[in-house]
């Protein structure tokens, strides 16, 4: 019995705790858009370079959202700042957008 007892609170212990991250994540939907970093470059943005990534069933994960990637796309080469966009349904089918603005 206690053995039991000891396994229920383990099991409840590590569903209550969560994961810190880096996203606020919604349980059915998520839909967020987020300041990812700032530079000391000023003055007005531009360009602007967007690198996507993809997730499927929390299984596969595809695509390179770096901010190289990003600045590459918008043929950028000063960066002001870096924004993340996130949308992500039920686990089932995730995007995440990495966007820079700059010159």
């Amino acid at each position: 019995m206690k053995k039991l007892l000891f396994a229920f609170v383990f099991v409840l212990v590590g569903l209550l705790m969560g994961c810190a991250m880096l996203v606020p994540m919604g349980g059915l939907y998520t839909g967020v858009k987020l300041p990812f970093a700032a530079t000391g470059n000023s003055g007005a943005s531009s360009k602007t370079g967007v690198a996507e990534c993809k997730s499927v069933l929390g299984l596969v994960a595809v695509g390179d959202c770096s901010i190289d990637a990003a600045k590459k796309n918008g043929g950028i080469t000063k960066v002001n700042h870096v924004d993340m966009d996130v949308m992500n349904i039920l686990g089932i089918y995730g995007s995440y957008k990495v966007i820079v603005s700059g010159e």
